[in-house]
């Protein structure tokens, strides 16, 4: 089935053709795991670790944009790239990780989406994620309208979201002072900043975004031409930043809002309990309580919308991820079927026995754990000139790149290890178990260093398609027949299998 078509002039009708896939994965940085992070952050730490959602978010901007730049230039997205460089034994890993931090990532959104569901309409929580993955399914249907449709109930979700907390935050009057010196002044004061500010940053970014985005980007037809894969790959770019830079608009929104609301000097006694340990549901009754009931009406649409929206993207991420590990041929809706039936059991089980609380923890060490397995082969596809032939990252651009995926892995090292020791420790066990516990712990670490440093240093394999890419760079101008004929016979060989996308 066809792609998006893409106006080639005049230049702003190509741009507006390019916009969608970034407000797409923006979704990801406002769904209900980044959403209770946030709500808890500012109610411990005021507005002290906004810097960290402003690092956190540049970061993104630049990890999604080389995903985007993938996808663009090669004609393939990153499981598919995964799928042809890697070994069987290494492909599976790789494949087992990701769907596992998309179930993870699924659990905090379809509980959301319960929580607010009982909080408007007092449906039971059991009953709440049944139809939230219901309701996640006729979402995906719109794909029967093609994909222009989708992007656009999904950036009016983003929007929702973002009204609703900025109604909120225009009644509770943060100091703008307070949000602009939190912003742009570093700073861990406090007990527990450390902790909190990594619990932040392993929430904001998701590795399902990264296998995602570079699939979102060959929906649209991009000729095979050096000028027009640069353009286009600008044009997402400028694209990912407006997405991202609302994305962080709504985080510091929702920060300064429990900022403002924790930190009064006036507050209930009950307030006070609640700002200690914000779930997704006590969130709802201190905003009634300390700001009136229409807040927390407001706080569930927004919930709602967040959770929705997410769970559409985190379905979406998913399929794209079987699809290109496993090369699955199968028909949409069974894929989106498979995908969502895969999601919903563990998201029930987690909403009975463990609610937000112990899924909040659960998806920030299981994301933690697995970024580095899609960061690590992104950044070197996309340093790749066999890749992704003159289009590949400049050399600054791999320098930052690979110096944040460095510091990146070592703050999830850092925090993975203390969080297990905690554990161990807080755990009363008998000697025998904590060393069998510290024995099979030290080995674990020993099988991720290995496979990372194995993803970092292995040798690249020889790209067929490298040819191709080189030659497309070749003829850059010319009259639209040339372009035309040379689109012919060099697009067959990296248009994308887009046998779920639909002409908008």
């Amino acid at each position: 089935m066809a792609q998006v078509q893409l106006q080639e002039t005049p230049r702003w009708k190509n741009f507006l053709g390019c916009v969608g896939p970034g407000f797409l994965v923006s979704v990801a940085y406002l769904d209900p795991g980044n959403l209770q992070t946030d709500l808890q952050a500012g109610a411990d730490h005021k507005y002290e670790l906004l810097w960290i959602v402003l690092v956190g978010l540049t970061f993104a901007l630049i990890i999604q944009s080389r995903s985007a730049n993938l996808g663009v230039a090669t004609g393939k997205h990153l499981a598919e790239h995964c799928k042809e460089e890697y070994p069987l034994p290494v492909k599976y890993c790789l494949w087992i990780l990701a769907e596992v931090a998309v179930i993870a990532s699924d659990i905090p959104e379809v509980i959301g989406t319960a929580f607010a569901l009982n909080i408007l309409l007092k449906i039971p929580m059991w009953s709440g994620v049944l139809l939230a993955g219901l309701n996640t399914l006729l979402l995906l249907g719109l794909q029967r309208y093609g994909i222009r449709k989708l992007e656009v109930v999904i950036g009016v979700l983003v929007m929702v979201v973002g009204g609703c907390f900025f109604a909120v935050l225009l009644h509770v009057r943060p100091s703008p002072k307070g949000i602009l010196t939190g912003m742009f002044v570093p700073k861990l004061e406090g007990k527990g900043a450390t902790s909190a500010a990594i619990a932040l940053l392993g929430a904001l970014i998701m590795p399902h975004n990264l296998f995602l985005h570079s699939a979102l980007v060959i929906s649209r037809k991009i000729p095979r031409t050096y000028d027009d894969i640069r353009i286009a790959s600008k044009h997402f770019l400028i694209e990912s930043g407006l997405a991202l830079f609302l994305a962080f608009l709504i985080n510091v929104a929702v920060v300064s809002v429990t900022g403002s609301v924790c930190s009064d000097l006036n507050i209930f006694l009950e307030n006070a309990a609640h700002c200690k340990n914000i779930s997704l549901n006590s969130a709802a009754f201190l905003f009634k309580n300390a700001i009136g009931n229409w807040s927390s009406k407001l706080y569930a649409i927004s919930l709602l919308a967040s959770g929705q929206s997410s769970t559409v993207t985190g379905t979406y991420a998913g399929q794209y991820i079987m699809q290109g590990f496993l090369d699955l041929k199968m028909k949409v809706w069974l894929r989106n079927l498979l995908t969502r039936c895969i999601a919903i059991a563990p998201s029930l089980v987690a909403c009975i026995i463990g609610g937000s609380q112990g899924a909040a923890k659960l998806i920030i060490m299981i994301l933690s754990f697995e970024l580095p397995f899609a960061l690590v082969p992104l950044l070197r596809f996309t340093s790749s000139e066999a890749k992704m032939g003159h289009h590949k990252n400049p050399k600054p651009v791999s320098l930052v790149s690979w110096l944040l995926c460095c510091c990146l892995i070592g703050i999830n090292l850092y925090f993975l290890s203390t969080t297990l020791m905690g554990w161990i420790m807080s755990n009363k066990m008998p000697k025998i178990g904590l060393i069998f516990t510290g024995v099979l712990a030290f080995l674990t670490m020993m099988l991720y260093v290995s496979l990372l440093t194995y993803l970092t240093l292995k040798r690249e394999k020889s790209a067929a398609s490298s040819t191709d890419l080189a030659m497309g760079t070749i003829r850059t101008s010319g009259s639209r027949d040339e372009r035309g004929s040379e689109l012919s016979s060099n697009q067959r060989t990296n248009e994308f299998e887009s046998d779920h996308i639909i002409l908008a």
